[in-house]
């Protein structure tokens, strides 16, 4: 589904953010991209959603190849992907219900359609209770939560988090990872950005050690190792 292919990607003072990159995720599956600020990480995300591209090497999701993808149907595209930004981006001025529903208006969804895809994502997520109060008025939990029912509301293929709890404690971020994980139960692909390896430690997960641009360490789950072995023997048979 996702798959960076000799990646590097050198901005215009010189810096390498990205260096050789390679990562093939599966659809389906969680994947945890680990590693201190700056590594590369959001550079990746960057990459992925085709907000920029490579110097060097092929991003290719659903089988697009994104350096080759026309400007015109960029936005088409990115409509199957759901982003959880590191700074939420949510609109201070606007309710819960408002700030989630926007994607789906500026998509052109008919208002009784939205209306009803808003309140079944806002309640996924636990906010139902909460979908008339503004950002100011929720904590930083919430407001995550907020950012998680935006990036769902569009039934995206993918969602990127791009370290969802950074700024929330551990039982919080516990609980953001958890509702994540409930999501991809359901079939999305989740690539999670993050800095605390005690949210990765014991999580059962794929995570992918990146630092100063360049793949460390690529820990598979044992249950995508055998998704991978059991295609690999389909593929024999046939």
């Amino acid at each position: 589904m996702i798959l960076l292919n000799s990646v590097s990607k050198k901005f215009g003072n010189g810096t390498f953010a990205l260096s050789d990159i390679n990562i093939a995720v599966r659809r389906g599956e969680f994947v945890f991209l680990v590693g201190p600020t700056g590594s590369g990480k959001t550079t990746i995300f960057k990459l992925i959603i085709r907000d920029l591209l490579p110097s060097s090497g092929d991003v290719v999701v659903n089988s697009l190849e994104l350096n080759k993808l026309p400007k015109g149907k960029v936005a088409a595209f990115r409509k199957k992907i759901g982003v959880i930004f590191q700074d939420l981006k949510l609109m201070f001025d606007r309710t819960v219900f408002e700030n989630v529903y926007l994607p789906l208006d500026v998509a052109g969804i008919k208002s009784g359609e939205a209306i009803k895809t808003v309140n079944e994502v806002l309640s996924q997520v636990g906010l139902s209770e909460h979908k008339e109060k503004f950002p100011l008025q929720l904590s930083g939990g919430e407001l995550q939560r907020v950012a998680v029912a935006r990036a769902l509301v569009l039934s995206p293929e993918i969602i990127l988090a791009d370290e969802p709890t950074g700024n929330l404690d551990p039982q919080t971020s516990l609980e953001i990872v958890k509702l994540l994980s409930q999501i991809n139960e359901k079939g999305t692909t989740v690539i999670m950005a993050t800095h605390n390896l005690d949210i990765v430690k014991n999580s059962g997960k794929r995570v992918i050690h990146i630092n100063k641009g360049k793949i460390e360490k690529d820990e598979k789950a044992k249950e995508a190792e055998k998704e991978e072995k059991k295609d690999k023997k389909e593929e024999e048979k046939e």
